[in-house]
């Protein structure tokens, strides 16, 4: 089937607002491969400063050195970081035929903590201290009688520790596209994700940056001369003539404008609603866009809450159109994207622009092996930057004044 006749149809059961898509078949999940099997989720970050055009054996050494589990783990506080084959969690496995795929290296990391609970810890300190205490007259225990319990304490953590029963694992699969420049780290942003970073920029001696809406905006702006103008924009309001202030779920650390993110989806709904389900992308393509299944709104001034509506299409229902009605901006949203005639179901976060739940559908029949896997991959990201980098055209022309008019209007009106 051709890709014109394919988003021809597709587009025509997205405007009816039907589930009645093309044969497919959905890729079953594989906890332990999920960048090769399964749904996907990933926050992608930048890799900058890597000095080759390739990945080499030399890289895969690299890997091998810094292999997760060769180190013990005695101390209380310990917290090691290394790499794996990916296979699962004890691959330690590496060879360039098996983690190379498409250009690009498919591995995993592990976190291996050693640490006694705080709650265990206080319980164990607190029996020390009882004991030394049943026998003053105060009954409570004195100074000295403070810091033998807490060296006791000590020591029966590091006795603990070295018994292996509160060793901890946690798995992150990672796909390093030298293509692309981009890491893809298999979790949400958080303490993992700082681990991950920091082991890939000690390892190969690059640096690492969040894609995140903001970014993902000032990348675009400095391809097409357009940082002056994004550097003037401010949170816009929807329900009146006065612009907001700073988000508050914003990073106060961060100056990356990352409500660009929430405001991409307040316009893919309105124009999805009112315009067009099929949108022209920068590159001359096209991508059929329906948003599905869930849907995250947020005051963005911090006063009326937080809700989530579930739904099969959650932005036709009342309490959604009632949200943006009273200020409420999207954070998160599903929705089925079909691009180069590939269908795609995710869930995307606006401000991390991290998607989750990601399926790739195929056609009855289908042949797809890893780098078609790679492949699909690398258009479900450049299908979704390439959407928001047509929001930000539009975001830094003058054209945009009349078109958030338009969708305050459709959001009073409703």
């Amino acid at each position: 089937m051709s890709r014109s006749r394919l988003n021809q149809d597709i587009g025509d059961q997205l405007s009816i607002r039907t589930r009645k898509f093309f044969s497919t078949s959905v890729i079953k999940r594989d906890p332990s491969m999920p960048f090769l099997r399964g749904s996907l989720g990933f926050e992608r970050f930048v890799v900058n400063g890597f000095d080759s055009d390739q990945f080499t054996e030399e890289h895969i050494e690299i890997l091998k050195k810094r292999t997760a589990g060769k180190f013990k783990t005695s101390s209380t506080e310990n917290v090691h970081v290394g790499f794996l084959g990916g296979d699962h969690l004890f691959d330690q496995d590496f060879e360039l035929h098996k983690n190379l795929i498409n250009n690009a290296i498919h591995c995993s990391m592990r976190i291996d903590t050693n640490q006694i609970p705080a709650a265990i810890r206080s319980a164990w300190l607190q029996m020390e201290l009882a004991g030394m205490a049943k026998d003053n007259d105060s009954g409570m225990p004195s100074k000295a009688q403070r810091k033998e319990a807490k060296e006791a304490v000590e020591h029966r953590c590091e006795t603990e520790a070295a018994t292996g029963k509160y060793r901890k694992m946690q798995h992150f699969p990672l796909l390093w596209d030298i293509g692309q420049e981009v890491l893809y780290f298999g979790g949400s942003l958080g303490t993992a994700a700082g681990h991950c970073a920091e082991l890939l920029e000690k390892s190969f001696d690059v640096e690492l940056q969040h894609f995140g809406a903001g970014a993902l905006a000032h990348s675009w702006a400095v391809d097409e001369d357009r940082v002056a103008e994004l550097n003037e924009l401010r949170p816009a309001s929807f329900v009146s003539d006065h612009p907001l202030g700073s988000y508050a779920w914003a990073n106060e650390h961060s100056q990356d404008p990352n409500f660009l993110g929430n405001e991409f989806l307040m316009w893919l709904w309105w124009t999805l609603e009112n315009v067009t389900d099929t949108i022209a992308l920068p590159d001359e393509s096209d991508v059929t866009v329906m948003l599905t299944k869930t849907l995250t709104l947020e005051c963005p001034l911090g006063e009326s809450g937080k809700e989530t509506i579930t739904s099969e299409s959650p932005v036709k229902l009342p309490e959604a159109m009632q949200a943006i009605r009273s200020g409420k901006m999207p954070r998160k949203t599903g929705m089925t994207l079909v691009s180069d005639g590939r269908q795609f179901d995710l869930v995307l976060q606006a401000e991390t622009f991290g998607i989750s739940g990601a399926k790739i559908h195929l056609e009855e029949e289908e042949e797809f092996d890893d780098e078609d896997r790679i492949d699909a991959i690398r258009l479900l990201s450049d299908t979704t930057d390439l959407l928001f980098h047509t929001f930000c055209d539009l975001r830094t022309s003058k054209a945009w004044s009349k078109e958030r008019k338009k969708i305050s209007k459709w959001i009073l009106a409703t």
